[in-house]
């Protein structure tokens, strides 16, 4: 079930008041509450690990693939910081501070 049709039937039952409902209510707003902590934990994450690679890509002399970056900051990620994590904020998330640089691998540097 999506999160606006959980959320789109809380705000029903709030705003119906049908008792019958309100064990249903609760099991929602307890698994949305679940969802938003999950989330909450994984934007940290990705703030603890952004430091530490835009750190190790300061001191890049050239870009670099994502795979040497990796190389470089795996030691100080957090745990269950992958590889696939680092290129996924690299490309998406922290994209207003790292230029790409096309290539047959791409390859990846700070913004000057």
């Amino acid at each position: 079930m999506k999160k606006s049709t959980m959320k789109s039937l809380v705000n029903y039952i709030d705003t119906h008041a049908i008792a019958e409902l309100a064990d249903v209510r609760a099991e929602i707003v307890a698994e949305l509450a679940k969802d938003e902590a999950k989330a909450q934990a994984n934007r940290d994450l990705y703030a603890e690990a952004h430091d530490v690679v835009i750190e190790a890509m300061s001191h890049l002399t050239a870009p670099a693939p994502v795979s040497e970056i990796y190389e470089e900051v795996a030691e100080n990620l957090p745990e269950g910081f992958s590889k696939g994590k680092v290129q996924y904020a690299i490309t998406r998330l922290w994209t207003d501070e790292i230029v790409k640089v096309e290539g047959k691998v791409n390859a990846y540097a700070l913004k000057a």
